[in-house]
């Protein structure tokens, strides 16, 4: 039988940091031209196998051949020079450039001059022929701002073949895709592999795992699980071994009466992002809110929060009107968001994750002007064991922990501070599948106990699981109210793209 090319080759890799195993024994191969899953929980190791791999950090052992040539990258550039390149969950690209600007940003053409001038009209030529090669119909002189979340992915994609990568590592590429934006990058990952391009994938979604996937490598805890050909390989079997354990694949909310109305919304209108939004909701309810990306979910949770405050329209808390202007409004009348970027907006990194948890309930805690530490302490415990929090992580700056951990600090928060109204923008975006079903129990619980949700999520399966109403938002208005009975996939879709609706 003839040897499979391997491209990347790890044998006995280790790393560890203080206290911590991050990586122990990993051996890898991958194979030229196929798509490689890279599964696991957060904290699995994943990260750090990966900023090895790109040369942000040294293995403290083991050794890498790549395109069989023994290889030590000592920084990002030698990664990228022996032809890997690395497309993160955030966009690295720069808004205000045009599309051939940012592809050849660092690497520009040169007119030979002598002088440092660039060759536009050659960037622009080797720009089309990148996109064209994608079949991608974007315009090379667009400003990367003016083009769609699933367009950047894709520039981001063409700049990684300006650099001639054998070898594309992509983390959570779709995380803040629409069903429909996937479905196109899909399209453009299945190119690149008819091409010969390899992809180490990096998804907590695993259905798109099943759906574009060769074959898996699934860790846990620093250690290599298994790596299993998908075709293989059932939805339960990649649960199991991510997380060790049976988990259902679908999660349903609890069934039990709604209370009093909570809130109440009357004509909500803010320039450019809502229109003339009006919905009631109940203690012990949780409606969902979804659509395309910028529908206006978003918009309207940071308008109910006072981040971004609506500039006409009524709200009602318990139906008397308040007025929310600023976010410490929001939090006096009881509201807690759970932001769509939980690292910019709903942590403060560089703090303990303990601090993080108190942040919002310091009057509830104690009234004088000094912070009582010992009760803090308390606070925080009680939280952690709550949620299921590690108690040795408390003290530990709220950036180093995983993205499930962060989401659950957020939340913490928030029932320290005792807010009646929850709004949870894309919970579960960037979390992994043991953290997912944590969050959707907490939430049924929240629920039980006569917290009123608001889900706003693109995830359509999180959406009819876990909602009793669901608003379908188009262009800043709610074009639809539905049922969780009487809802689906392809009415959502249809309403929420406008097709035969208008």
């Amino acid at each position: 039988m003839p040897t499979p090319d391997i491209l990347l080759e790890l044998r006995g890799i280790h790393k560890a940091f203080p206290g911590v195993k991050a990586l122990e024994d990993i051996d890898l191969d991958i194979l030229r031209g196929e798509t490689h899953m890279l599964l696991g929980e957060n904290g699995a190791g994943k990260s750090t196998l990966i900023k090895i791999l790109t040369g942000v950090y040294l293995p403290d052992a083991g050794t890498i051949s790549f395109g069989g040539r023994p290889v030590v990258f000592q920084n990002p550039s030698d990664s990228q020079k022996a032809g890997i390149s690395v497309i993160y969950q955030e966009s690295h690209l720069v808004r205000h450039l045009t599309v051939a600007e940012n592809i050849f940003l660092g690497s520009e053409p040169h007119i030979p001059s002598g002088l440092p001038i660039i060759d536009q009209d050659r960037m622009i030529e080797s720009a089309n022929a990148l996109l064209d090669r994608l079949n991608l119909p974007i315009d090379p002189l667009a400003r990367i701002d003016e083009l769609s979340a699933a367009e950047r992915r894709m520039i981001e994609v063409a700049r990684a073949l300006h650099l001639s990568a054998e070898m594309i590592i992509m983390d959570e590429p779709t995380a803040a895709l629409s069903a429909r934006e996937a479905a196109d990058l899909f399209g453009i990952l299945r190119t690149l592999r008819a091409q010969g391009v390899t992809i180490l994938y990096i998804s907590h979604r695993l259905e798109e795992v099943l759906q574009l996937g060769d074959r898996a490598t699934v860790l846990r805890d620093g250690r290599k699980i298994t790596t299993v050909p998908l075709a293989e390989a059932s939805l339960e079997d990649l649960i199991l071994w991510i997380v060790g354990r049976y988990l259902p694949g679908k999660f349903s909310k609890a069934l039990h009466a709604a209370g009093p109305e909570v809130l109440r919304v009357e004509g909500l209108r803010r320039s450019g992002s809502l229109e003339d939004v009006s919905f009631a909701l109940s203690a012990g309810e949780v409606l969902g809110v979804t659509g395309l990306i910028g529908a206006g979910g978003t918009a309207l949770s940071r308008a109910l929060f006072g981040a971004d405050p609506a500039e006409g329209g009524s709200i009602f808390i318990d139906g008397q009107p308040v007025n929310i202007a600023t976010p410490d409004d929001g939090i006096t009348h009881g509201i807690g968001l759970l932001p769509e970027d939980r690292l910019e907006q709903g942590l403060i990194l560089q703090m303990q994750a303990r601090h993080n948890m108190t942040l919002v309930a310091l009057e509830n805690a104690w009234p004088g002007p000094w912070i009582d530490h010992s009760r803090e302490i308390d606070i925080a415990n009680f939280y952690a064991g709550e949620l299921g929090i590690r108690s040795e992580t408390l003290t530990q700056p709220a950036r180093t922990l995983s993205g499930g951990t962060q989401q659950k600090l957020v939340l913490s928060k928030w029932l320290a501070a005792r807010a009646r109204v929850l709004i949870f923008d894309e919970p579960t975006r960037g979390v992994d599948v043991g953290a997912r079903v944590e969050i959707y129990r907490l939430m049924n619980d929240l629920a039980r106990r006569g917290t009123a949700i608001i889900l706003v999520s693109s995830d359509l399966n999180e959406i009819l699981g876990m909602c009793d109403r669901i608003l379908v938002m188009r262009r800043g208005t709610i074009a639809a109210e539905l049922l969780r009975a009487n809802a689906s996939q392809r009415e959502i879709l249809r309403l929420s793209s406008g097709v035969g609706t208008e």
